[in-house]
């Protein structure tokens, strides 16, 4: 199912005909609204859930919701994305696209376009959401009340309140991305004048301010009540991203909140433990979680007893065109060359564009032993990794090398593949595994080896099936064992044993107690949660975005020297601050 779909709660279908967002309230059709108020308040509350999966409303390649970006590279999460990756040694971008080399080289300014567009995506989406709010607290001037029991054309007030939640949830999303990146930026509510100016704001202030709202949503007296329906966020979303606020808060506020972070990790994880892999609530197979049907991992979906995906965007080939979510993490690691053909992952895109650094490589551990056998029997051996969560990777195998010092060429740097259009076993939630008969090396999904094309993977897909997830429930373990070691908050034996259920998984050994330490942390990390958005806030948070710790391409040098400190904030672009009266938008210290 679609993003577009997942306003629906009986609110009626907001695809195609999707109402644009009202610019203010003197835009909102009356007529149509109360001729329909359950349609109409689907649109826009379709609007909410499709900003952050969508760059517009004319398909991939139409026009964006924003200005300066194109509709691919403008899609919400293809934005985050280019600002918590590029920057990072988890991602290299091979091409020297305007905006994003310097990105990839860490030489960005204010005048940075694709900064620009990340910023004005999420405060756009943020508006989307402010305006459903309005609309909803102002459907009286309508002639639209909410009775307590709908029928027809009626919306009930039980349905609004939870509306009214989700879009809050949305919107504070966003400005946990705000907060990340910017730091000192604007604060945009509800409550404020439509078509004005947002305050310029300071970091803890909007902290304070959206952590606040997200504890409000989850109170017993908000009414909060899961759907149930796919693509719609549940509590565990809401409480997710709360765990993920908490765990940055000494960085975000000032004030450390371990004790917080370790409680709701808690409340999610006591939900879900009794199941899945070793009773620990996640999912069996690790590229799973990423592969054509991962709908059943997330909320709505049919297998529960593995439901990891906390928080997903939804995408379907049929529903929803993006060069953004999904299908950029698969098309951009893909290769048409001879070592990797698109049937192998269900996708007929391959841009051949995005790879790891060698320090982030290593810390997979490659130097065991490997072989393939081909057809003919032939043996090529290398060096390789046990840890499955690199199954797919292109590495040492396939004539990649892990050095990454040739900024432009591809196969100078291993790919991190995990994302896939293929499908899993949707009763056991496990992908087939088998090698190819001309290489001898490791595919997934369902094949035919009589099929020389593509082994029965249908690669006739542009777009994919596969959702996006957002949070999962290993990033809550992992982020509760560290709440334990950086606070001493809550039980050591637990919180080992939360590492070691993510290791096991991706059939490495588990940490010791000697070995459950910080710095061994954050590689865990970026094994498990690498290109989810994670890497940048993780490095900053452990005080080695800057200095102390350096990569391939770091300010524009093969290997890679120190940044500026201010430089764990991105600046405010020239852009947004000249459209405020001079000196009252402040610029992030150092730019």
């Amino acid at each position: 199912m679609g993003a577009a779909l997942v306003c629906t709660m009986g609110l009626g279908s907001c695809i195609n005909d999707l109402d644009q967002l009202p610019k203010n309230p003197t835009s909102i059709d009356p007529g149509k609204f109360q001729e329909n108020p359950k349609e109409y308040i689907g649109g826009v509350m379709g609007k909410c859930y499709s900003g952050i999966a969508v760059s517009g409303q004319s398909g991939a390649g139409g026009d964006a919701d924003i200005s300066g970006l194109d509709g691919g590279t403008s899609c919400w999460s293809r934005a985050i994305y280019m600002l918590n990756e590029f920057t990072t040694d988890e991602c290299k971008w091979i091409w020297p696209d305007a905006g994003i080399v310097d990105l990839v080289t860490s030489t960005w300014s204010d005048q940075n376009a694709n900064i620009f567009g990340t910023y004005s995506r999420l405060y756009t989406h943020i508006a989307i959401c402010n305006e459903f709010m309005r609309l909803i607290n102002n459907a009286g001037e309508y002639g639209i009340s909410f009775p307590e029991q709908a029928s027809g054309n009626q919306v009930s007030r039980a349905e609004v309140n939870q509306l009214l939640l989700e879009a809050r949830a949305l919107r504070d999303l966003s400005y946990f991305y705000v907060i990340d990146l910017f730091g000192n930026a604007a604060l945009c509510w509800d409550d404020q004048e439509p078509g004005s100016n947002p305050v310029p704001t300071t970091r803890t202030e909007l902290y304070n301010k959206v952590v606040a709202d997200l504890e409000n949503i989850l109170a017993p007296e908000s009414g909060w009540k899961d759907s149930g329906i796919y693509g719609r966020i549940g509590r565990d979303a809401v409480e997710a991203l709360l765990v993920k606020f908490y765990l940055n808060a000494e960085v975000f506020s000032g004030k450390a909140e371990w004790q917080k972070c370790w409680d709701m990790a808690q409340t999610i994880i006591k939900r879900h433990q009794g199941s899945g892999f070793q009773n620990s609530g996640l999912a069996e197979d690790y590229l799973a979680l990423f592969c054509g049907n991962n709908d059943i991992f997330g909320p709505g979906g049919s297998l529960k007893s593995q439901y990891e995906n906390l928080w997903t965007i939804p995408y379907s080939y049929q529903l929803t065109e993006s060069y953004g979510g999904s299908f950029f993490l698969m098309a951009a690691a893909y290769t048409d060359s001879a070592v990797a053909t698109p049937g192998w992952y269900g996708m007929n895109a391959q841009w051949t564009c995005m790879h790891t650094t060698r320090q982030f490589a290593e810390t997979f551990n490659f130097s065991a032993p490997k072989q393939f056998v081909d057809k003919n029997g032939n043996v090529t051996e290398y060096i390789g990794t046990n840890d499955d969560r690199c199954y797919l990777w292109l590495d040492a195998s396939q004539g990649f090398s892990m050095d990454n010092t040739d900024f432009s060429t591809f196969k100078d740097g291993y790919v991190p593949i995990k994302f896939t259009n293929v499908e899993c076993d949707a009763t056991t939630g496990l992908l087939p595994r088998w090698n190819d008969p001309e290489t001898g090396l490791p595919r997934v999904g369902v094949h035919d080896l009589n099929n020389s094309d593509n082994y029965g993977i249908d690669a006739g897909y542009t777009f994919p099936n596969t959702d996006l997830p957002l949070i999962r429930l290993a990033e809550i373990y992992l982020s509760a064992a560290e709440a334990h070691l950086r606070g001493g908050v809550g039980n050591a034996t637990d919180a080992l044993q939360y590492v070691n259920y993510v290791r096991e998984r991706a059939k490495v050994q588990r940490f010791t107690v000697a070995q459950f330490t910080l710095p061994n942390i954050l590689e865990e990390r970026g094994r498990e949660l690498y290109w989810e958005n994670c890497r940048r806030t993780d490095l900053i948070r452990f005080g080695k975005f800057t200095n102390g710790y350096n990569w391939n391409w770091k300010n524009g040098a093969a290997y890679g020297t120190d940044i500026a400190s201010h430089m764990t904030l991105f600046p405010i672009p020239s852009q947004v601050r000249s459209a405020y009266a001079a000196g009252t938008y402040p610029q992030n210290p150092g730019y």
